[in-house]
């Protein structure tokens, strides 16, 4: 059984690791300032002992792009993945701003509720850009950051031209489109037989939730995140892992290299063989990588 809050084509799925996270996936009612009314925040949790690994996914993303990683993590060590505030499953306010601001925020609150110690917080892609930023506002609660084909060396998004009315909605719906997900997902992977129809489903999902489409514009209006200086970056001062896929066709491997010269206490491992997204195509290495960067 899925949980009655998942869209009704969670049935679709196919493959296990799909199935068994999402049958895992809970909600939780977050008080945060930016809101009266609690935000029903979908997360999942398994393992236990060790410092909390956090999982942070990318844009336009859910929980389910660690259904490969979360479970070789947990087998070792507490971990948990969180649907980030306008994304994923969590739930869309009306009148809040979907911003980092706005995310950073009600991070910091899921934190607070459910987890309430420092973390090995690791970031994918987008989810890379949202970890850092979070790292340099509350840096008490991250012990070690891992950086998993991060962005944030890279300011806006073309879509930002686009996202005012009728090519906002145009826009999202360009998004939606199957065959441009499709084609998105077959630049991300280096082993393009990866992009199975529950991969797609699996990438597609939260689509389907309700006022996805206006969290997206709105999110996507704000900016989104900024290009972090290197000054800035200089400031994060926990130990920091960063993996990057040697065949990176979405960013390119020179971000990479400028993160490692970036952050003082930081390490490069290219992950042999791979794309844009080593926890879903090379997800054995990419747990041994962070299980041993936890020490």
């Amino acid at each position: 059984m899925f949980p009655s809050f998942l869209p009704a084509a969670a049935s679709q799925l196919t493959e296990s690791e799909s199935i068994a996270l999402a049958q895992s996936i809970q909600s939780q009612a977050i008080a945060t300032p930016l809101t009266r009314q609690p935000i029903t925040t979908t997360y999942a949790h398994l393992g236990s002992g060790g410092t909390p690994i956090l999982l942070i996914h990318g844009f336009d993303s859910s929980i389910l792009e660690f259904r490969r990683l979360l479970p070789l993590l947990a087998a070792d060590n507490q971990t948990w993945a969180v649907d980030l505030l306008g994304f994923g499953f969590t739930d869309r306010l009306a009148g809040i701003k979907f911003s980092p601001s706005a995310i950073k925020t009600h991070l910091y609150y899921f934190w607070k509720t459910l987890i309430n110690q420092s973390v090995i917080l690791v970031g994918a892609s987008m989810g890379g850009a949202t970890a850092i930023d979070f790292t340099l506002t509350y840096p008490e609660v991250v012990q070690k950051l891992v950086l998993i084909d991060s962005a944030g060396l890279r300011g806006g998004s073309l879509l930002s031209k686009l996202m005012f009315p009728p090519l906002g909605y145009l826009a999202t719906e360009f998004l939606r489109n199957p065959q441009v997900r499709d084609r998105v997902s077959r630049a991300a992977y280096k082993n393009p037989s990866l992009v199975s129809v529950d991969a797609l489903n699996c990438a597609a999902l939260h689509l389907q939730m309700q006022s996805w489409s206006q969290a997206t514009i709105a999110f996507t209006k704000s900016g989104g995140y900024s290009a972090f200086r290197f000054k800035k970056l200089s400031e994060i001062k926990q130990p920091t892992l960063i993996l990057w896929g040697d065949s990176d066709k979405i960013l390119g491997t020179e971000d990479a290299k400028r993160f490692k010269r970036a952050i003082p206490q930081s390490q490069l491992i290219w992950i042999p063989d791979c794309g844009h997204l080593p926890h879903l195509e090379q997800p054995k290495i990419t747990a041994r990588h962070i299980l041993e960067f936890r020490g």
